[in-house]
């Protein structure tokens, strides 16, 4: 039995797919499998796959595209590592970030199922790398995030604080993945922290303060999209919300900033505007915000009354914080 089952699912994507996997075949860790799941791909992916001689990549096929939730969970059926960790097909890893989760949680109790690691964005251009650092170092500055534990985490990932990525940043126990029923595979979005949560019902998750993930930027969905999704991810916690909300955590607040940075950078201000008077913004954030808001403005012209929306927006948020 391997150490590690790595599930790569994929569609339609031969041009990043030789990253994802060789990321994952160069680790140093050796004691694992790859197990790549073609989501019914009509592009050159099988070919791509054709040509790794290594007896470590295992390939399953759908005939048909079913969806990402429905490929991880092809994925789990076949694995036979102790662990499990999935990767996006445009995602890579650092050659160490196995061997880094893996000690983390050798070093734990059987309470610790998981791990998860920081990650970095791949982004291109002197703008778009000047404003990661400058979020970098202001999610430094005013960060008091708990980052790893059991229940406690549960209000900094609803919160949207802490962002234990499934996709390509998990490393979690086989027994306790499938004790939890996989993937939600009727989710289109919010399935990541949907997941995590439910593996937080049955122990702790450690963290690993390192970007050892190289994730793609591949866009956004449409605002409304996102918002539709939104309602009823918080919806399913509706109980939990209420209760954590009365602690103290701000999760309806910081759900509002990530709805009005999408239909800032839609160039949708007047919406942007009514979300963001609802947002909690802490400093971290600053950067993308701005630029959402300069996206949205190259995106389309700029009407008065919107402008002065937006004004208000963040006059009344200063005025919430004095």
């Amino acid at each position: 039995m391997p150490r590690v089952s790595v599930i790569i699912p994929t569609y339609n994507r031969a041009t990043t797919l030789p990253r994802a996997v060789d990321s994952a075949l160069e680790q140093t860790v050796d004691d694992l499998e790859v197990v790549v799941v073609d989501d019914g791909s009509t592009d050159e992916t099988a070919s791509v796959l054709a040509g790794y001689d290594d007896p470590r990549v295992r390939v399953v096929t759908h005939e048909t595209n079913r969806g990402a939730n429905v490929a991880r969970n092809t994925g789990i059926e076949h694995a036979r590592g102790e662990y499990v960790a999935f990767l996006d097909s445009d995602d890579e890893w650092r050659p160490t970030k196995l061997e880094r989760q893996l000690a983390v949680l050798d070093r734990r109790s059987s309470e610790w199922v998981a791990a998860y690691c920081d990650f970095t964005i791949d982004v291109t251009g002197t703008t778009g790398r000047f404003q990661q650092l400058v979020a970098g170092v202001l999610s430094r500055a005013d960060d008091e995030t708990t980052r790893e534990g059991g229940d406690e985490l549960v209000g900094e990932i609803l919160a949207d604080n802490v962002h234990p990525g499934a996709g390509s940043t998990l490393l979690v126990r086989r027994d306790v993945v499938r004790e939890v029923g996989g993937f939600d595979e009727t989710l289109d979005r919010f399935q990541d922290p949907e997941f995590v949560l439910r593996i937080l019902e049955e122990g702790n998750l450690a963290y690993v303060d390192e970007p050892l993930v190289v994730r793609e930027e591949t866009g956004s969905p449409p605002a409304d999209v996102v918002r539709a999704a939104d309602e009823q991810y918080l919806s399913t916690y509706e109980d939990t919300v209420d209760r954590l909300e009365a602690a103290g955590y701000e999760i309806h607040s910081s759900h509002e900033l990530v709805l009005a940075k999408h239909y800032l950078a839609e160039g949708r201000l007047l919406r942007g505007a009514w979300h963001l008077r609802k947002a909690a913004v802490p400093p971290r954030h600053y950067p993308g915000l701005l630029w959402a808001a300069g996206t949205g403005v190259r995106r389309r012209p700029i009407p008065v009354v919107a402008v002065a929306a937006l004004v208000l927006a963040v006059v009344g948020w200063y005025g919430r914080q004095s």
